[in-house]
């Protein structure tokens, strides 16, 4: 299946917060453009909370991500 587990890594519209211990907001982006972002645009993102979403679609208008 062409489904990603995200947890709170990425959301609808969001990125996982970085401000808490442990958290790097330069680790997250990394992970997301080489990791998550390489996945195909129909990849259907399972966020560990909120609704459900697309690669294709965080792609597009995330403002995490676009640009």
């Amino acid at each position: 299946e062409k489904k990603l587990i995200a947890g709170d890594t990425l959301f609808a519209g969001s990125i996982g917060r970085t401000d808490l211990p442990g958290g790097s907001f330069q680790k997250i982006m990394k992970s997301l453009h080489e990791r998550v972002l390489a996945l195909p645009d129909e990849t259907l993102v399972v966020p560990g909370h909120g609704p459900l979403t697309t690669i294709g679609k965080e792609r597009a208008s995330n403002p995490f991500l676009v640009g």
